[in-house]
């Protein structure tokens, strides 16, 4: 038996043939509980989104824009934008959000970088390993590959 016969037969198994006949008929599925996940990652996309219209923004530390931003500013405005209320600095973000292992993280989740169990430094986690954030002074707001093993990930509820 080939691995192509083999796809429906598991997929029944699974149960998701009717799943997916829903959606071939542009039906829907309700899941309870999911509905809040859903919009929240809405939201965390739309602040993302935003976070990256800032790209080349001067960094200015203690700036919450919307021309200059440090890295927990950026973080606050981008939320703000979308009616989400963060607290002012990386640390106190951390403690604000609901921490997530990295195999969980999603685009728009927030990633903090931490020295022992000291945070400091956020990023908004743009895909592939890489953050939209407010690097330090002298920099700009822009697009950067995750240069350590050392953060935690956090979602923005």
């Amino acid at each position: 038996m080939t691995a192509l016969n083999r796809v429906p037969s598991m997929m029944a198994r699974a149960g998701t043939a009717s799943a997916l006949t829903l959606a071939a008929v542009g039906g829907s599925v309700a899941v309870p509980g999911l509905a809040g996940e859903a919009s929240a990652a809405t939201l965390a996309t739309k602040a993302l989104h935003i976070a990256a219209s800032k790209k080349g923004s001067p960094y200015q530390y203690g700036a919450t824009g919307p021309r200059r931003f440090d890295c927990s500013g950026l973080t606050l405005y981008s939320f703000k934008k979308v009616g989400k209320k963060l607290p002012r600095t990386a640390a106190q973000q951390y403690n604000k959000t609901r921490h997530i292992s990295a195999s969980h993280r999603r685009a728009g989740d927030l990633v903090f970088f931490h020295s022992g169990s000291s945070v400091y430094h956020v990023g908004i986690y743009a895909g592939k390993g890489r953050i939209w954030h407010a690097p330090k002074t002298g920099a700009v707001v822009r697009l950067e590959k995750i240069w350590t093993r050392s953060v935690w990930y956090g979602r923005v509820s």
